[in-house]
């Protein structure tokens, strides 16, 4: 039996670019990682080492800055659109390109200044292939914290379970959700700040039996919030936080200390979809 190629890509990954609009009393700063992803008919690369219709990933990387200057790049699904059917035309053998784009934040201090104080990060994925154009939109580490209104019990139960019951428990974790849009909406920004404020609003205010419970919530009123949105991956690590016990130091603890662990975390993840 002879090996074959059964899939390959190849791109540039990484590019950090930052845009500043200087138009304006207030200055405007776009900072991004832009990974651009070929697919396609490469095969005598792969085989025979001939690299005729390879566009080089460096060419990705000097087409992502210039196009960064001659055009908008907010918002992300616009500029990851036109990344995308750029690189279609300029690689003739590309059956499918796949750009994805992380925002990084920063928040105003002054009319030039700007501060960055969270982890959260927007997602824009856009691809483009012979079947049209789909876009996911999302964000990645949004960090989120109940102290009360968080339940676990009634679960199943073996021979190695310790965990005990917990009527009220202290439930943190750093939502993961990426969302496809079965249609432009009719405002790319104004479609992402509605769904980021269902899944907000829906974790702040669910009386919440499990992390499953709260994670399918949060997805139904992401798609209540945004009917161009045909379904939603959410990925929900449960954050622990453990009592301490204090009582060699004669203290009790009525929910009050903690020690916050990062590893090993539970994870929960599913689709929401219509």
């Amino acid at each position: 039996m002879s090996p074959r190629l059964a899939w390959n890509g190849y791109g540039k990954a990484a590019v950090r670019l930052v845009k500043v609009e200087r138009e304006g009393p207030e200055n405007e700063v776009h900072d991004f990682t832009v990974d651009v992803q070929i697919q396609g008919d490469f095969l005598e690369a792969h085989l025979e080492g001939l690299n005729a219709a390879v566009l080089p990933t460096d060419t990705m990387k000097n087409a992502v800055y210039a196009l960064a200057r001659e055009h908008p790049v907010a918002p992300p699904e616009a500029f990851g659109a036109r990344l995308a059917w750029h690189f279609t035309g300029a690689c003739p053998a590309a059956t499918s390109v796949v750009i994805t784009i992380t925002v990084h934040p920063w928040e105003r201090a002054g009319s030039s200044a700007m501060i960055r104080n969270s982890t959260e990060r927007r997602v824009a994925a856009v691809t483009v292939a012979s079947g049209g154009t789909a876009v996911e939109a999302g964000l990645e580490g949004l960090g989120m914290l109940r102290t009360s209104g968080s339940a676990f019990s009634g679960f199943l139960r073996d021979r190695y379970t310790t965990l005990a019951d917990a009527s009220e428990r202290l439930m943190a974790t750093d939502v993961s959700a990426r969302w496809r849009y079965a249609r432009a909406p009719g405002d790319w920004q104004t479609a992402w700040r509605d769904v980021r404020a269902a899944l907000i609003g829906t974790f702040t205010t669910h009386q919440s039996q499990s992390v499953q419970q709260t994670l399918y919530a949060m997805g139904s009123a992401a798609l209540e919030a945004c009917d161009a949105v045909s379904e939603i991956r959410l990925v929900l690590p449960n954050r622990h936080h453990m009592l301490v016990d204090l009582s060699p130091f004669g203290l009790d603890n009525p929910d009050q200390i903690y020690v916050a662990t990062a590893e090993p975390y539970g994870r929960i993840e599913a689709v929401v979809a219509r």
